[in-house]
């Protein structure tokens, strides 16, 4: 019979549920500051226990999950889903979508470069976000 796991390294656990894609990533994210419990940074070699919060900055959103399950091994994405609750606002998805909007400008195939006058336009509405 499996001996149950109490506790599992911070980096490994969150690249076996595929919050990262590497461990070599959780470990960097961990030493970056990135990765924090009750708002306190860890070192990737925090153990981490079931029910503990997990707060991740991932770019411009902040992931917040809860440990539903101790895994060493990456498993696949539908298993994956079993050993964590993703306890993220909606609004930080939609304010991420919204910042992926306004970031992006749209030219039509064929039109070409923009023109020194279109590139000025981009330039001022990039710096001034609605």
């Amino acid at each position: 019979m499996p001996q149950e796991l109490l506790s599992v390294r911070i980096d490994k656990w969150l690249w076996a549920v595929r919050v990262f894609k590497t461990r070599n990533q959780a470990g960097e994210a961990c030493r970056g500051g990135k990765v924090k419990i009750n708002n306190l940074a860890v070192k990737p070699s925090r153990e981490i226990k079931i029910d503990d919060i997990i707060n991740i900055q991932l770019g411009q959103l902040t992931k917040t999950i809860q440990v539903t399950g101790l895994i060493r091994n990456r498993v696949s994405a539908k298993l994956a889903t079993e050993h964590v609750i993703d306890l993220t606002p909606e609004e930080e998805y939609s304010r991420l979508k919204m910042t992926k909007k306004a970031n992006y400008e749209k030219r039509d195939k064929g039109e070409g470069r923009p023109t020194k006058k279109q590139r000025r336009q981009i330039v001022n509405l990039k710096r001034y976000k609605l």
